[in-house]
Formats: structure tokens, sequence, C-alpha cells
């Protein structure tokens, strides 16, 4: 008996170390999987904020025209505001493909912006005191994070067109003294605003990029403005 179980510890030690091994390796693929799907989910969250930044920013930009253009002190010229028609001949980019209710013959727009950098319309934020004061004081970590972050939000960008879509019921809302006094009811000029938020292929140009989009996240919106 002894003579015939000789070697067997050993074998058993193998075959209990390739079993370590395997299950080892099936761990870190595993979590090399997870950690990969984590960072594809937060690009598109980001993407799908981008995309929400566009739509405020086309918002802003009726709203602006509406409210008439500001001289060099800021002051308003409400003699000069309007509501935005739709004349321009829209840009077919892969924004632009990406909404696929739209008419293409014919199609016009009253605003088409492309290729903001996201990355610069914050860059403020980056410029708190607080994180002005780390970077005095020669934090080379702190350094570090914030130039990260920097370029990697510089990938997103925004694009968004709005288009004049017709009389729409608009609601005035507000308050009087008159006890008989009630929010009206009148026409207003509706708008369909579409964005898109987009992230920019890893290595592409960012001062110039064409249509190496890795992420393009659309949404649309309808706002309402007085006439």
């Amino acid at each position: 008996m002894n003579k015939n179980e000789k070697g067997f510890a050993l074998v058993l030690s193998l075959i209990l170390l390739l079993v370590m091994s395997l299950m080892g390796g099936a761990l870190i693929v595993i979590s090399s999987g997870d950690h990969q799907s984590n960072n594809t989910s937060d690009q598109y969250q980001q993407a799908f904020y981008v995309a929400e930044t566009g739509l405020l920013e086309g918002e802003k930009k009726i709203i602006n025209k509406f409210l008439g253009p500001r001289d060099l002190k800021g002051v308003r010229d409400i003699n000069d505001k309007s509501l935005p028609i739709n004349e321009i001949d829209v840009t077919e980019t892969n924004c632009f493909k990406s909404f696929r209710n739209i008419k293409r013959e014919g199609f016009q727009v009253a605003h088409h912006v492309v290729n903001q950098n996201f990355g610069k319309l914050i860059e403020p934020i980056f410029e708190t005191p607080s994180d002005v004061d780390k970077l005095a004081t020669g934090d080379v970590k702190v350094m570090g994070k914030l130039t990260k972050e920097q370029e990697y939000l510089k990938r997103f960008r925004y694009e968004f067109f709005s288009v004049n879509i017709g009389s729409a019921p608009y609601l005035g809302t507000g308050s009087s003294i008159k006890k008989t006094s009630n929010n009206s009811q009148s026409l207003g000029t509706a708008y369909k605003i579409y964005a898109c938020g987009i992230m920019v292929a890893q290595g592409t140009k960012l001062v110039d990029y064409k249509g190496e989009e890795e992420i393009i996240i659309p949404l649309e919106t309808v706002m309402v403005m007085p006439n």
C-alpha cells in the first residue's frame, strides 16, 4: 500500500494549484469586465448630461433672441427683439442623422450650433478658490487629477438645432391683487429643440474632429414662447 501511494500528494497538490489558478484567472477576467462595463456606463451617463446641456443652450439662444441683443455695456436692445424663424439649411451631421423622425426634404432650422466643447464650457469650475489654494501649495496629486479630468471632459461635445414648429397655446402665470384675476391663455410660438451629447473617440484631434464620434446621445424637447 505504501508503495502504491508514493507521489499521490504531489499529484493532488498540482491539481489543487491548477484549480486555484483557473479560479484566480476567472476572477481577474470578471473584475476586468465589470470595470470596463462601469467605465462605459459612466461615459454614456456623461454624454446624456452633455446632451441636456445642449438642450439648455438651445433654449437660451431662443430666449436671448426674444429678449433682444446686448450692447457692449450689457444693456439689451428691446427694439430689436424677435422670435427666430426657420431660414437655415441644416448641415447633415451624425447628430442630425440620429433623429429618425425628421423629414429630410426641405428641412430648415432657426439655429444650428455644432462642435461645442463641453470641457471648455465648464472650465471655470476647475478654478474655484479651494483648488487654486491647493495648486499654490504645490499639491502634485491635485494638479494631476484636475488636468486629467479637464482633458477627459474635452472629449465631450454638444450640438443642437431648433425648429420653429408654429403656434401653440401659451399659459401666462402670475399673481394679482384683483380677486377676479386668473391665469390667461393665449397663442405663443413653439420650438422643438434637438440636441446631442457626443463623446469623441480616443486619440482624435479635438480641435476639429470630423465624424469620429464614439458615443452619441440624442435628446429633444419642446418650449413655447409668448408672442
